[in-house]
């Protein structure tokens, strides 16, 4: 009876040492690493989510605009980016102002500048597929779900930057 204590006894001092220095290990590790809080965009006070704010549907928008006979669009490259937000962190104070588009497939939030715009997060809603398309003068985002399509399209490429909502 006595050896079986021992070498329980022996089992608890070796698992109790081992989870400790395991925990010692993995806090000292996760203590030096330095997670910066995900940083929040302001909105307008007059609600950027607010019904009033989404542009009217128009008819479905083409590969490209029309960018006059001469010039030739820049070829669109698709991204699978995550939903969850841009590329590269949001800058702490935005030089444009921040407004959200919500539509049936989901939302997308731009920052429009005077003379360009920045996507700064598209969140597909449930049940729907998400695909951006990037160029130097418009970006469109495309929510999907089976046959239905909603279209975002934003274009800045003969004055400031413009929305449209495009269901097909």
């Amino acid at each position: 009876m006595r050896r079986g204590l021992v070498h329980v006894l022996a089992w608890l001092l070796a698992t109790g040492a081992a989870v400790t220095l395991s925990w010692w290990g993995v806090h000292t590790v996760m203590a030096a690493t330095a997670y910066d809080p995900p940083r929040a965009l302001p909105v307008t006070a007059a609600g950027a989510t607010a019904q009033g704010n989404r542009a009217p549907a128009s008819p479905a928008p083409s590969a490209s605009p029309s960018r006059g006979p001469s010039a030739r669009p820049p070829k669109p490259t698709p991204s699978s980016a995550p939903a969850r937000g841009p590329a590269a962190p949001p800058s702490a104070t935005p030089s444009g102002r921040v407004k959200a588009y919500d539509t049936d497939g989901g939302r997308a939030v731009f920052e429009l500048d005077p003379a360009s715009a920045t996507l700064v997060s598209a969140t597909p809603g449930t049940g729907w597929s998400m695909q951006v398309w990037k160029t130097e003068t418009w970006i469109r985002v495309e929510f999907s779900r089976g046959t239905d399509r909603v279209s975002v399209m934003c274009t800045w490429h003969d004055g400031p930057p413009h929305v449209d909502i495009g269901t097909y």
